[in-house]
């Protein structure tokens, strides 16, 4: 799984930005890990360096081996909360997604057992 960690340039800091957000990615989708093919990290500062309530925002889109990527986003009031809740948000939709699959392929299978 590769990650992509990108900031804009109101964002100081982004080599540790991006140390952090690997780390809490790969933490997220370790079970997941196989699955996935890339997650695409997206923050920025939604005041352009002004304080404000939340105004950090973290994007993350992952994307599934053979499926349509999922998306997600969260605002903070810092970066770091930012990226640790898109990341718990995204281990759920990923969970549901590959959820929902797997139930799905078990139907189509044991479907598959009964017309033999």
């Amino acid at each position: 799984m590769q990650i992509q960690t990108n900031t804009d340039h109101h964002i100081e800091g982004k080599e540790s930005f991006a140390a952090h957000v690997e780390a809490t990615v790969t933490h997220a989708l370790r079970h997941m890990q196989d699955q996935i093919t890339r997650v695409e990290v997206h923050i920025s500062d939604e005041n352009a360096g002004k304080s404000g309530v939340d105004d950090k925002r973290c994007l993350m889109e992952a994307r599934p081996i053979n499926h349509q990527p999922v998306a997600v986003s969260h605002q903070a009031g810092s970066v770091h909360q930012a990226i640790d809740g898109a990341a718990k948000k995204l281990k759920a939709a990923v969970e549901t997604l590959l959820g929902r699959l797997d139930r799905h392929n078990r139907e189509r299978a044991s479907l598959d057992l009964e017309a033999e």
